[in-house]
C-alpha cells in the first residue's frame, strides 16, 4: 500500500517524532505539510496527518492544507497528534474535514508531549523529554496495527 505521511511540527519537534517513526514502520513517504502538493496526495492509498494541537484542534496550516485537498474516492487517512494534555479529544473536527473530502478514517493516534506554550513557559513547560522511547513504540506499535488493517 502506498502511504504518505503529511505533518505539521512547529515547536519542539514533537510531532516530527511520532512522524518519523510511524513512517519508518509503513515505508511511508514522509512530507512536511508547507512541501505537500495536494494534487499529489490523491496518487497515495493511505494517508496519514499529524499535527501537534493548538488552543485544542490541529494547526491552521494542516487545516489549512487539508481543507484545499480534492474530493476523493477509496482513501484511506489516519491522523496523529502530540500535545501537552495526549488523547484524541481534538481530532474530531480534522477528521470531520477528512470525511468531507472523502477520506475514510483508518485509526488515530497521539501522545504527551513536551509544551511550553503560553503560560507553561514561564514554569518550563510540561513534559519534557516527551515523546520518550515508551511514545515512540506506542506510535510503531499502532503503525504496526495500520499495516495488519490493509493487509
Amino acid at each position: 500500500m502506498k502511504t504518505l505521511i503529511v505533518y505539521l511540527s512547529y515547536h519542539h519537534q514533537n510531532t516530527e517524532k511520532i512522524a518519523k517513526v510511524v513512517a519508518e514502520e509503513l515505508e511511508a513517504d514522509l512530507v512536511p505539510v508547507n512541501q505537500a502538493q495536494a494534487d499529489t496526495v490523491t496518487t497515495y492509498d493511505l494517508i496519514g496527518f499529524g499535527s501537534g494541537i493548538y488552543g485544542m484542534k490541529f494547526h491552521k496550516t494542516i487545516m489549512k492544507f487539508a481543507e484545499a485537498l480534492p474530493v476523493v474516492t477509496e482513501k484511506q487517512a489516519f491522523v496523529f497528534s502530540t500535545s501537552g494534555r495526549g488523547g484524541t479529544k481534538h481530532h474530531a473536527a480534522f477528521k470531520e474535514l477528512l470525511e468531507s473530502r472523502g477520506f475514510a478514517i483508518v485509526g488515530e493516534f497521539s501522545c504527551k508531549a513536551w509544551d511550553t506554550v503560553g503560560p507553561l513557559r514561564l514554569v518550563g513547560g510540561i513534559n519534557k523529554g516527551r515523546p520518550n522511547e515508551e511514545d515512540l513504540e506506542h506510535a510503531r506499535v499502532f503503525a504496526r496495527g495500520l499495516k495488519e488493517k490493509s493487509a
